[in-house]
């Protein structure tokens, strides 16, 4: 087996690792890691972007990136996104993440799983890691045969279990403070929404949505994942929610979906969903503010799942973990307090919010 930090032929160019960190952030990555296990095949990278507020926690994404540079390029964004995920929360944890580069389907194993979780020991605790797209709590019980530094695992083996429900509820709690910046009220009763990706946390979404009064709009790319939707709720089925008439545009499937394009076509008024990283470039919440449109900032919307993990981690029950899940809609409504008093876009007030807990750090 190979672990290696930074040193990888392919990224010594001028837009290699340090380029890549650069243009996501002023605050350069701690350390980034690059491990290859030839006996089990398992090839993954682990970010670490900051440890100021305690160890970097964030999920592993198993997915089957098209090269090596895709998926560096997606731990780098996703792991700057814990950082100030958990910040904004207000949970004593760093940012970090990981990526397997394979295909779950066919590449996932128990010895590769294992070989992961050697992986992760050997970085003394700096990184703890969770689930995420690709990944199960039922992975992580193997995992956490060779770490401890592994939560998110099942109640049967000491953990939390299944984060969805509480991602879920954090989004709903966001959107409910986006609908009361949009349209004065708290709820979405009566409102349109259009929920992208219908996978543990969709689906959970769109349950909350339905109970709360809405009307939902629901797409995703596996048609057995739509079916249990329309078979369970009244919803109505598209193949692009972003073309389609919602009030309320939920992605909730991987990210990048907002583009300067679909910003300029997009109907809805408020943009809240649990994908990571949904706009292409940072600019792309400017062109939406022109035109009216309000977006809750990703990782403030869907940090649910990383205040569950962080009750593991400090040993909080559950009811105290659902409390701070609920408080997302009151850390919503503040951004968009200091956006209005500061004459900035949420999600720039939400990235000071973050820094200065950093800073005092």
């Amino acid at each position: 087996m190979t672990t290696s930090a930074l040193d990888l032929p392919e990224f010594a160019t001028s837009d290699g690792v340090f380029g890549r960190s650069a243009r996501l952030t002023d605050r350069p990555h701690e350390r980034v890691v690059f491990h290859h296990d030839a006996a089990t095949g398992l090839r993954a990278i682990v970010a670490i972007h900051s440890t100021a507020l305690g160890p970097a926690l964030g999920g592993t994404r198993f997915y089957p990136y098209a090269d090596e540079a895709a998926a560096l390029e997606d731990v780098l964004r996703l792991s700057w996104g814990m950082t100030y995920k958990a910040a904004v929360s207000g949970v004593n944890l760093g940012g970090g993440k990981a990526v397997i580069i394979g295909d779950p389907a066919t590449d996932k194993s128990d010895e590769l799983l294992a070989a992961y979780g050697r992986f992760v020991d050997s970085l003394a605790g700096r990184y703890i890691t969770a689930a995420d797209v690709g990944t199960r709590a039922e992975d992580l019980d193997v995992v956490g045969r060779y770490t401890a530094h592994a939560v998110g695992r099942t109640v049967a083996a000491g953990g939390s279990g299944d984060s969805s429900p509480l991602t879920a509820l954090g989004v709903f709690q966001a959107m409910r403070a986006g609908a009361e910046t949009v349209w004065g009220e708290p709820t979405l009763a009566g409102r349109t929404v259009g929920v992208e990706g219908l996978g543990k946390v969709g689906y959970e979404l769109v349950k909350l949505l339905v109970a709360d009064g809405a009307e939902v709009i629901v797409s995703d790319v596996n048609p057995v994942a739509v079916a249990r939707v329309v078979d369970e709720f009244p919803a109505q089925v598209t193949d692009n929610v972003l073309a389609s008439s919602a009030d309320v545009y939920a992605p909730c499937a991987l990210g990048g979906t907002l583009t300067s394009t679909t910003a300029a076509h997009l109907d809805a008024r408020l943009v809240c969903g649990a994908a990571n990283n949904q706009l292409a470039q940072p600019e792309v919440e400017g062109l939406l503010g022109k035109r009216g449109i309000v977006w809750v900032p990703d990782y403030v919307a869907n940090a649910g799942g990383l205040i569950q993990v962080a009750g593991e981690v400090d040993g909080s029950g559950a009811e105290v973990v659902r409390g701070r899940v609920e408080s997302i809609f009151d850390r919503t409504a503040e951004i968009f307090d200091v956006s209005g008093t500061l004459g900035v876009t949420p999600g720039v007030a939400a990235n000071r919010i973050a820094e200065r807990r950093i800073d005092n750090a």
